[in-house]
């Protein structure tokens, strides 16, 4: 009996323990609006409002970049979910604001050296200050830079120049030397495969590691020309369309702006012109490129689209990156442009945005 006891409470600890750490902590504003807190999901305040606007973090997993007001001055710093305050004045900022946490980790820069690290949810340094860049964690792997120089080139834009790259773990082990990929964005690093010989899929792209061993990922651009050619263009009937679309599709409609539709309504009403517009992509001699970005925050707000986002509200188009397809046409004098976004979703990709330069979609 007495070992039932010990057991049932050894349960109850370790299912208390794995409840906090999976739930998530939701910011909210002071009466005044000017300062920042956090509760949990049950509404009870963790902590009270007291982080500026610098806190770019709007949900609290496991680690946030932080700033407060202290002494008519700034402070700055990173907070684990346990309340431990680690890099003081270390943020690493891009882009006018702080990083977030992706995966448990977070980068920080340290302001001496002006190198930067990587900290573990738990607030421990699992990437010392020796890179001149890193990218988020994503899959358990960083691109690293190493040995390069700060170059300026505008009254805004910095960027680097030289070093070496590397990919490298959360544990800071080099798996490929000499890491170097253009956009390295463009690699889906959730697809990854090892193996003794270079991968011969052609939407794939093959690293040699330092263990002998090959290390290959999905190219999305790649990826998605393929999947457009054979799944899309290949059968574009009304039901292989709805098959490939986001339940709601988000087009534009002059006075009203952007505007979301359930597809089976939207496609129902515009599936003859939609038809005649892709098809287009079949010639040879349409006039189009195909472009990378991510999700646009600002447009797609509901909670569907919830997922493709992290908790400081940007788009995860490392992950869910949106293919841009921008069909120029000519009309005697005046050119437009026909954009169809695609969405890469755990499902594939999926049409989910639509504008037109004539306003002919009902």
């Amino acid at each position: 009996m007495r070992k039932n006891i010990i057991f049932f409470m050894f349960l109850l600890l370790s299912c208390s323990v794995l409840a906090q750490s999976n739930d998530t902590w939701i910011s909210f504003w002071d009466k005044d609006t000017t300062h920042l807190g956090f509760k949990d999901q049950n509404g009870k305040i963790k902590i009270t409002p007291k982080f500026t606007r610098l806190t770019s973090a709007h949900k609290f997993n496991a680690i946030i970049a932080v700033s407060e007001d202290v002494n008519d001055s700034w402070k700055s710093y990173y907070l684990t979910k346990s309340g431990k305050i680690v890099g003081l004045d270390s943020l690493y900022i891009f882009d006018n604001g702080p990083d977030c946490e992706n995966e448990g980790f977070i980068r920080f820069r340290d302001p001496k050296t002006d190198k930067m690290g990587m900290f573990n949810s738990e607030g421990k340094i699992v990437i010392p200050a020796a890179y001149s860049n890193l990218t988020k964690a994503r899959n358990g792997l960083i691109v690293a830079l190493r040995g390069a120089i700060k170059k300026k080139f505008d009254d805004e834009h910095y960027g680097w120049t030289g070093g070496k790259e590397f990919l490298i773990d959360t544990n800071n082990k080099v798996l490929v030397e000499n890491f170097e990929y253009e956009n390295d964005y463009d690699l889906n690093f959730y697809s990854l495969e090892k193996s003794k010989e270079r991968s011969k899929d052609p939407a794939r792209e093959s690293f040699h590691g330092i263990n002998g061993q090959y290390y290959s990922f999905i190219n999305y651009d790649k990826e998605f020309k393929f999947w457009l050619k054979n799944t899309l263009l290949s059968d574009l009937s009304k039901e292989n369309l709805l098959k490939h679309s986001f339940e709601q599709i988000t087009y534009w409609k002059n006075p009203n702006g952007w505007i979301n539709e359930p597809k089976t309504t939207f496609i129902d009403q515009n599936y003859t012109l939609l038809k005649l517009k892709l098809q287009e992509l079949n010639s040879e001699k349409t006039d189009y490129f195909i472009s990378t970005d991510g999700l646009n925050q600002f447009i797609f707000e509901a909670k569907e689209y919830e997922n493709y986002f992290n908790n400081c509200n940007e788009s995860k188009e490392w992950q869910y990156p949106v293919e841009n397809i921008v069909i120029t046409s000519k009309d005697g004098e005046d050119f437009g442009q026909d954009h169809f976004e695609f969405l890469r979703t755990e499902n594939g990709f999926k049409l989910i945005s639509i504008s037109m330069s004539k306003d002919s979609l009902k």
